[in-house]
């Protein structure tokens, strides 16, 4: 009897943790079986946008990441030891991302993070830098690049900066190949947040040294259902391009409003708006629309991380490119886990960010061009390519562009 009590103790204790752990919501992903003999899990600490407002391609995104360590673990791990995910939905609240943070960090003992938003990588920026924790953010703001200010931040994709301005280059060529005199009017139409906002100083500065007038800045509210007044700005503007700092529900609702409206401007989106989601929603209307795109869903990495998708069933919303940013850069950050015990060196944050400064060109199976990292320069890429909305099919109409 005595035996019988104190197993149904036990048997509570370990309902009562359980149940305190759903509560809590933290995913902890389990590492696979079979193959992992060659020490402790590897704990890499990540938050996703699921419930909040960029939730659309932070779904797809977050099951990129998920999908490579379950692929990397099925494939033996990292010198022979399984990777752990532990990550939980922020909801795209800053607050939040701090707490999650850090109880990665302080109690669950992560070496590496991969994060998302602008605003809570950059409010986040100083905790990392203390903690010395490498962080790889879906953030492509160029307040991150530099290590002199923040050392533990990489950027797997041009800057958001770059990416404005290899937009307006095409733009400023795109207006001259159609023998249009003078020079053409921009405007941003933007998620109304810190990533909305990110490039819009070094996009102007750009766009006045070429002679073009301080582009139109239009937030978009947030949760809004209709976009017309908005676009009325822009039109009563004159915009000719039409420059979308957004994700793809809300850069969706405009262009068809836009239709809507009868509003002829080309509209240019960038990296988080330039996917299939975008096609999904906005169907016809997206014909034409040109999109700035650093990870392109071909290539052999791509295929790798999309037919891994088919044979588990993850089910993505066929947002084929956005999955397979998220399985990129967390190939990326694991690269340097993986080069630093190659090395033989123990699995420190300093000695993940050293290795990732020096380790050379990264290879994406042609997902984009290589990374590279340096001391002196934490963003990785420098061009991407711009594709244009073809028979619902995002195809390429330049090779790689630079912003400099």
């Amino acid at each position: 009897m005595r035996n019988e009590r104190r197993w149904f103790s036990m048997l509570a204790l370990m309902l009562a943790l359980a149940l305190l752990l759903a509560a809590c919501g933290v995913q902890q992903q389990p590492p696979a079986t079979g193959g992992g003999t060659g020490g402790p899990p590897i704990k890499i600490g990540a938050i996703f946008d699921l419930t909040g407002p960029t939730a659309d391609v932070g779904t797809p995104y977050s099951k990129g990441q998920i999908a490579f360590i379950e692929w990397k673990n099925a494939n033996g791990g990292v010198a022979g030891r399984q990777l752990q995910l532990i990550s939980q939905d922020y909801a795209y609240e800053v607050p939040r991302a701090e707490e999650l943070y850090t109880q990665f960090v302080t109690q669950d003992k992560v070496v590496v993070f991969s994060g998302w938003g602008t605003g809570d990588t950059e409010a986040l920026k100083g905790k990392i830098t203390a903690d010395k924790i490498p962080f790889i953010s879906a953030s492509y703001s160029a307040t991150l690049a530099n290590p002199a200010e923040t050392p533990y931040n990489f950027l797997v994709a041009p800057t958001y900066s770059d990416q404005l301005i290899i937009a307006m280059k095409w733009a400023l060529d795109d207006w001259k190949a159609k023998g249009k005199s003078g020079v053409p009017k921009f405007a941003y139409l933007i998620n109304d947040s810190p990533f909305g906002r990110s490039p819009l100083a070094d996009g102007t500065a750009f766009a006045k040294a070429n002679g073009v007038e301080t582009p139109l800045e239009v937030p978009s509210p947030r949760g809004a259902t209709d976009l017309t007044p908005q676009l009325t700005q822009i039109r009563d503007f004159g915009a000719n391009y039409v420059f979308l700092q957004n994700v793809s529900s809300p850069a969706a609702l405009a262009i068809k409003n836009a239709k809507s409206l009868g509003l002829d401007v080309q509209f240019v989106c960038l990296n988080w708006c330039a996917n299939e989601l975008l096609i999904k929603l906005a169907g016809q209307d997206a014909e034409g629309v040109v999109g700035a795109i650093p990870f392109s869903p071909e290539g052999e990495g791509a295929k790798v991380a999309l037919n891994f998708a088919r044979e588990k069933g993850i089910d993505y919303g066929g947002a084929d490119s956005t999955f397979v940013q998220g399985w990129t850069a967390m190939s990326i950050l694991v690269a340097g886990i993986e080069r630093t015990l190659k090395d033989g060196k123990e699995l420190t944050g300093e000695n993940i960010k050293n290795t990732l400064e020096t380790m050379g060109p990264i290879d994406t199976g042609g997902v984009t061009l290589p990374v590279v990292f340096s001391s002196t320069d934490h963003a990785g890429l420098k061009s991407l390519r711009m594709f244009r909305v073809q028979n619902g099919k995002w195809v390429a109409i330049t090779d790689f562009i630079s912003a400099k």
